[in-house]
């Protein structure tokens, strides 16, 4: 096993660590004190950034640049596909991840005090798939996607990244637990498809 994917195995069971912590000791009570200022102008200035965080903006973007520059500009082609791929990648597992697990969403708990996973339980119902956060994993994908094209910007494009997750919780759609975990497959998602599929063609274009 190399370093790379040591390193990567040991932040995979870190980050379970940490959401098996957040379920028991910070889930709730972050929820409930989020939720008395979810109201007026901070309402919607964090409905404004959590928009930022859907996939479809991401997924035009990537065939936009993947089309546009496929015959005359391979980083910036290959870039736009990685967009597409890890956004695409990730956010269908985070999909049928939320219809397995069924976990009720924040509104769920505060309406109804129903807290907790209801495994194989088949919801379709939005207010039962709050795990992982599909926002989250768009997020963190895309960062480190366009992180390869704009490389100075990588510590701006995580901030965002990490602000747009944290939306998320601001607004009582996810705990914090679904956007750590939807943070962790974004990431996974991009250094997997990045390592298999992408790595040659960077490297042949000198980006990294």
């Amino acid at each position: 096993m190399n370093d790379r994917r040591l390193e990567l195995h040991l932040s995979l069971f870190a980050t379970l660590l940490l959401c098996i912590a957040s379920f028991f000791l910070f889930d709730k009570p972050v929820t409930l004190y989020v939720h008395q200022f979810d109201t007026g102008l901070w309402h919607s200035v964090w409905k404004a950034i959590t928009r930022a965080g859907q996939s479809e903006w991401y997924l035009i973007g990537g065939l936009l640049l993947f089309a546009g520059f496929r015959k005359r500009n391979r980083r910036i082609s290959s870039t736009g596909f990685l967009l597409f791929s890890t956004v695409a990648v990730s956010g269908l597992t985070a999909d049928i991840l939320k219809f397995i697990l069924g976990r009720a969403r924040p509104k769920l708990f505060l309406q109804q005090a129903i807290y907790g996973f209801d495994l194989f339980g088949w919801h379709f119902e939005h207010a039962w798939q709050s795990f992982p956060s599909g926002h989250s994993a768009t997020a963190l994908s895309a960062a480190l996607s366009l992180s390869l094209l704009f490389p100075r910007f990588k510590p701006a494009f995580i901030a965002v990244a990490m602000l747009i997750a944290a939306s998320r919780v601001v607004l009582c759609q996810h705990y914090l637990s679904d956007v750590l975990a939807g943070s962790a497959l974004g990431v996974v998602t991009f250094a997997l498809l990045y390592q298999r599929y992408f790595r040659t063609a960077f490297d042949e274009t000198g980006t990294l």
